[in-house]
């Protein structure tokens, strides 16, 4: 009888030793793999830092959405069902479920990158909220891409040059913007943008800096029009259930390794603007070839306009779109950092 006692105790150790030496599996799913943030930061971040970091107690693998094909609408169910634990993307694809993720990044309200990041930290509370009951999901870090700006194989010189344009977005707020300003808003996912622009399909497209020169939007696109009208703001969200099966020691690693990725992509982006400006305009340019896009800059006439369309389009149709409780909890949050009310027309 003390054998088998002294037997079945051995075995439990030998139980429990092993599933302390098996390391928790994290699947992950990135954005796009020609671009910086999944290049320099998602991918190294799930395929080395983690393990590192952890003694490899907690591994990771992840693959980019382009390389998936997936167009990133669907990320956050794949998440959901478990098909994926942890997915970077944006809130623009995840909006269709529910309005209150777009408040974060509404098109043409903010205009530099810290006021971005006060932004992002003051709905933060609430866009964990609506990952939490919409997608069972644990949001742990909201980062951005590079100003949103337009791209255009077509003259224009200015906002009133955007009239009657077909213009490719990816969001809805983006296409509030458009057609704010007389332009007709065209979905096309990121990978469909160059030969959009080069049949006709569109005449402009919307996307960052950095993105649409890794992208080589300056094979197709003439003209870069420099009008700020977004961020991008993208997040990092992990299945719920796979974050409560780590242990609280785990929990606490990923978030200290969460939130030091954050900050280094917050840092980098803000560098990325004059970078790739400079480079897809024929400027000076020090990460490839350089393009030869004409560079067109908002005019303060141009900058006024953007603002009203903002004030009055933009935010006024998400006010409706998401409801009266969903504007006055922004009011209280991103409201007092830009100093501006959401309110439906």
């Amino acid at each position: 009888m003390k054998r088998f006692a002294t037997a079945a105790g051995a075995l439990a150790l030998m139980a429990g030793t092993a599933f302390a030496d098996s390391p928790v599996l994290l699947k992950a799913v990135g954005t796009w793999s020609s671009l910086t943030n999944y290049q320099k930061h998602e991918g190294p971040f799930f395929n080395e830092r983690l393990a590192e970091a952890s003694g490899r107690q907690i591994v990771g693998e992840i693959q980019s959405q382009s390389g998936l094909g997936l167009k990133g609408f669907e990320i956050m169910r794949l998440v959901k069902n478990g098909v994926f634990d942890f997915a970077f993307g944006l809130p623009g694809y995840v909006a269709a479920e529910n309005a209150i993720f777009e408040g974060a990044d509404l098109s043409s309200v903010t205009q530099d990158i810290e006021t971005q990041r006060q932004v992002a930290e003051a709905y933060y509370p609430t866009m964990e909220k609506a990952f939490a009951e919409t997608y069972n999901a644990k949001l742990l870090m909201l980062y951005p891409f590079p100003s949103q700006t337009l791209w255009c194989n077509a003259e224009v010189n200015g906002i009133e040059d955007l009239k009657g344009k077909k213009i490719r977005v990816y969001a809805t707020t983006l296409g509030d913007f458009v057609e704010g300003v007389g332009g007709t808003s065209v979905t096309v996912s990121f990978s469909e943008v160059i030969p959009a622009l080069e049949k006709g399909v569109v005449d402009c497209g919307i996307t960052g800096t950095m993105s649409a020169y890794t992208a080589n939007w300056q094979q197709v696109a003439t003209h870069a029009y420099t009008l700020r009208v977004g961020w991008g703001l993208a997040f990092g969200a992990m299945n719920m259930d796979k974050w409560n099966s780590m242990s609280a020691e785990q929990q606490a690693l990923m978030q200290t390794e969460i939130s030091a990725l954050n900050d280094r992509m917050w840092a980098e982006t803000a560098t990325e603007d004059a970078v790739a400006i400079s480079c897809i305009t024929g400027g000076d340019c020090e990460i490839g070839e350089k393009g030869a896009m004409k560079l067109v800059e908002p005019s303060s006439t141009d900058l006024a306009i953007r603002d009203t369309v903002a004030t009055d389009v933009v935010l006024a149709r998400w006010a409706e779109r998401c409801g009266a409780d969903c504007a006055e909890n922004w009011n209280n949050t991103v409201g007092k950092v830009l100093g501006m009310t959401a309110a439906a027309n």
